[in-house]
């Protein structure tokens, strides 16, 4: 069970330290002091993941189980590779026998288990890639993706739900039935367009904002759960033009 980090962690190291001021700009210094005292980022280092974002997954699956059973996974815009981490755990993966891969257009440092592609993902090439370094139909896919910040909530906005939409139509597109999609998206509404895609191909979608995912962030996570299979909504698409005639 995913417990919230409280007082002082096991290392023994106390929170609400304090950064010298020195030459730091009072923004950055208050961004420093933030980071170095955040219970999760403790965590991450005390647990050995790459990143307090690997709480954010653990949360999400503990409420809906969407690791469970996974074989394959991939996992889209991976740095510095903490879903990565936990995603080559559940599905057993090997340098051997991989079934996570991964990519990112920033480098990633080697995991076990993992074949990491230092790619940007809008890249033509980067599905086919992907498919053929996880070698297999994945079970699960997962994006951490979002665009550069631009310090403009409405451009932000809208090009981070566009790394959505895309890594939501190459999931419809390479999933296995009953497989599961988590994208990460900011608050302030995901298109509806976006929304009605992903509701005709899973049984339930809904929005997530994990206790892990700090309280002044915009971000949330969308979850697609249970896919019904591209047989199956050819099926119901074709119910649905006949009962229109």
């Amino acid at each position: 069970m995913t417990k919230t980090p409280v007082g002082i962690n096991r290392t023994g190291r106390k929170l609400g330290q304090k950064v010298k001021k020195g030459k730091l700009k009072a923004s950055s210094r208050r961004w420093l002091e933030r980071h170095i005292n955040d219970p999760y980022v403790q965590r991450a280092k005390l647990e050995g993941y790459r990143a307090r974002a690997a709480f954010k997954l653990l949360e999400i699956d503990e409420k809906h189980q969407i690791l469970k059973g996974a074989r394959r996974i991939i996992d889209l815009g991976a740095a510095p590779g903490s879903w990565s981490q936990i995603a080559a755990k559940v599905t057993n993966s090997t340098d051997d026998d991989p079934r996570v891969a991964a990519i990112d257009f920033l480098e990633v440092d080697p995991l076990p288990g993992v074949k990491i592609l230092q790619l940007d993902f809008l890249d033509d090439a980067a599905p086919a890639l992907l498919m053929e370094a996880i070698g297999g139909t994945p079970n699960l896919v997962l994006s951490d993706m979002a665009a550069p910040t631009t310090g403009h909530h409405r451009t932000d906005h809208l090009r981070t739900m566009h790394l959505c939409e895309v890594a939501a139509h190459f999931a419809i597109e390479v999933l296995a039935e009953g497989g599961h999609f988590l994208a990460k998206t900011f608050q302030g509404g995901t298109e509806k367009d976006l929304l009605d895609l992903l509701k005709k191909n899973f049984k339930q979608v809904v929005h997530v904002k994990p206790a892990s995912s700090r309280q002044e962030s915009v971000e949330m996570f969308l979850l697609a759960k249970h896919f019904k299979g591209r047989r199956q909504v050819e099926v119901e698409a074709d119910e649905d033009a006949a009962a229109d005639d």
